[in-house]
């Protein structure tokens, strides 16, 4: 595997965006509108992509959403998360929650709003819930029966981007919410 780049969505990677939306989440439908409809719903959803340089290949993406209204305080949901088969157990997953974020915190900054907490559900026997604990510290919180496909569990972090003490106090507040 070459050098990844982690980077806000462009309007060109919606068709490959939407390929790994079909491969990944095969019960939902109609990826190319889904993906569409949600890249045109910024600032309230907002995608990133990871992008194999050496092919200038898009192999994964997420997508954040706000929660209710844009608050001073928000809550993030990592909507949807994937990356392509091939580029998978590399670490691709992780750095897209763990380098996307922190550009998510700075948007919210320039309107003058801070993170609050990270959401995320998924279905329980999702082996996925190892990586929003590890990239988030997030901790099953609460479980819906049947909601979707299966039983849904509520993950919630509420420190999602962990310390850094390479930050000065001012700063460190503002990321950290």
């Amino acid at each position: 595997m070459g050098k990844i780049e982690i980077r806000a969505l462009r309007e060109s990677d919606l068709s490959a965006v939407a390929e790994i939306h079909a491969l990944a989440f095969p019960r939902q439908h109609h990826s190319h509108s889904w993906v569409k409809c949600n890249a045109g719903a910024y600032p309230r959803m907002r995608y990133f992509v990871a992008c194999a340089n050496e092919a200038n290949r898009i192999c994964g993406f997420v997508l954040w959403s706000e929660k209710s209204g844009f608050r001073e305080q928000v809550v993030l949901e990592l909507e949807q998360i994937a990356v392509l088969p091939d580029y998978r157990n590399q670490g691709i997953g992780e750095r897209l929650i763990r380098e996307s974020l922190p550009m998510v915190v700075d948007q919210l900054l320039e309107r003058g709003a801070r993170l609050k907490a990270v959401i995320v559900t998924t279905r329980m026997d999702n082996s996925a819930q190892r990586l929003y604990k590890k990239a988030l510290g997030a901790e099953v919180e609460a479980v819906i029966s049947e909601l979707y496909s299966a039983d849904e569990v509520i993950m919630v972090s509420r420190h999602p981007i962990p310390p850094d003490p390479t930050l000065n106090t001012d700063a460190q507040k503002s990321h950290a919410g």
